[in-house]
């Protein structure tokens, strides 16, 4: 087993989103980060919540696994490379947004737009779709190479959110027990 660190994008994971129903199923084996805004994201502030957030799920589980969505992933992987010798188990990081890209929200989360993908100092695995408003999937596979972290293009997907219907996702939780039992 493991203890999980729940990191939603902007304005956080509803109740239909994947990473919903799974913290629901793992209960007291995950935590959500709470940053102090998730409609106006500070990425500080973001990256001292996954701070507080790991704190907490280490003490249930030294074996902990941050499963990030969208912005979130940036907030995962900045704390990564400000944390190199925290012990993570993995980084699954899904529908990163690319903060260069047309649709990046630029005003609401202008502190993430300087953000660059640098290798990470554990394992990891990204995952993408190929229709993500957020982000080409190209790109989406250039953050994972920079990161050093298995790429998987999820099919067409969306942004891989509750408007994408997948309600559990299956093949999600499949590719994170690939990355967890490596």
């Amino acid at each position: 087993m493991a203890a999980y660190v729940i990191i939603p994008g902007i304005d956080g994971s509803d109740g239909q989103h994947w990473q919903t129903l799974w913290e629901r199923q793992w209960g007291t084996s995950a935590v959500r980060i709470s940053p102090a805004s998730w409609s106006a994201p500070d990425l500080d502030d973001w990256v001292d919540a996954v701070q507080r957030a790991y704190d907490d799920a280490s003490q249930q589980d030294s074996h902990v696994v941050l499963v990030a969505h969208s912005l979130g992933c940036w907030a995962a992987s900045t704390w990564l490379n400000k944390n190199p010798s925290s012990p993570v188990g993995g980084a699954f990081l899904v529908a990163p947004p690319d903060p260069h890209g047309p649709a990046f929200p630029r005003q609401a989360a202008a502190t993430f737009i300087k953000v660059s993908a640098q290798p990470l100092p554990c394992p990891a695995l990204v995952a993408g779709s190929a229709n993500d408003p957020y982000c080409t999937p190209e790109a989406a596979a250039g953050f994972a190479a920079q990161w050093q972290a298995r790429w998987h293009l999820a099919g067409a997907c969306g942004h891989i959110n509750s408007a994408s219907g997948l309600g559990s996702w299956q093949h999600g939780r499949e590719l994170l027990d690939s990355l967890t039992q490596q």
